[in-house]
């Protein structure tokens, strides 16, 4: 790789996001050879493009995912928020999109969020009208997420009436799948304790494999993701009796 391609590295690591013309500032090159250095690091795997930028490749960090498809997610998100009522108490696990719901709910009246990732807890730390309640546990220092016993115990002595999962990955064979044991741990806890679970996801993850088995199709009761939900598995999950929700 070129020295260059080493700075823009070197810059990603410590903002873990980083947009075109910030570099061709940082650089004093020209944008077009700026896009050409980012589309060889994608090819390498060392980063992802994003519309005017770059992420950090495969970073449970949700800051670095959370514009990618922001509309989408958005979309994705709003319709999720439609099926809390004001006044009830719901848990939010973690995601990009998770992240996007968290701010919608907090517009609703009484809504009492309760959740184990750290970052989304942030997200209010100007709104001294939300209510959010951090689960506590082992903090991951990059998913932000609280995992382990403590983390189940939390979620054993609190009542909600809804919960909602991100994921990494889902496939007919492997069902619902994390890429991190210990989330996906308290997320197969939660779905445990709630009898009304959303899993909100845009369509990407969908025909994805990650490490760690959350849940099958059949513990879960709806998905809420995009229209570009490819129709083998819109009918793999209706046929486990999931409600699914298209955007």
């Amino acid at each position: 790789m070129k020295q260059r391609h080493n700075k823009i590295l070197q810059l990603l690591s410590k903002d873990h996001e980083t947009s075109v013309m910030n570099l061709t500032e940082s650089l004093s090159v020209s944008s077009v050879t700026i896009r050409q250095d980012l589309n060889f690091l994608e090819k390498e795997g060392l980063l992802r493009r994003v519309h005017g930028g770059a992420v950090l490749r495969d970073s449970d960090d949700i800051a670095n995912r959370l514009g990618v498809d922001y509309e989408k997610k958005l979309k994705i998100a709003k319709r999720a928020a439609d099926f809390v009522a004001p006044g009830e108490t719901v848990l939010i696990e973690s995601g990009s999109v998770n992240a996007i719901l968290a701010r919608e709910l907090v517009k609703k009246d009484s809504i009492n969020i309760l959740t184990t990732n750290i970052f989304i807890a942030r997200q209010f730390r100007k709104n001294l009208e939300a209510k959010i309640i951090v689960i506590g546990g082992i903090y991951q220092h990059q998913s932000e997420s609280m995992v382990g016993k403590i983390t189940k115990i939390c979620i054993d002595n609190i009542n909600f009436s809804k919960a909602f999962i991100g994921i990494d990955g889902f496939t007919v064979e492997t069902g619902f799948t994390s890429r991190d044991f210990f989330r996906a741990e308290v997320s197969t806890h939660i779905i445990q304790k709630c009898k009304d679970v959303y899993i909100v996801s845009d369509s990407g993850k969908f025909g994805r494999e990650a490490i760690a088995n959350i849940c099958s199709p059949s513990e879960i009761k709806h998905v809420v993701t995009d229209n570009e939900l490819l129709d083998q598995y819109l009918q793999a999950l209706k046929s486990e009796g999931v409600d699914v929700v298209v955007v």
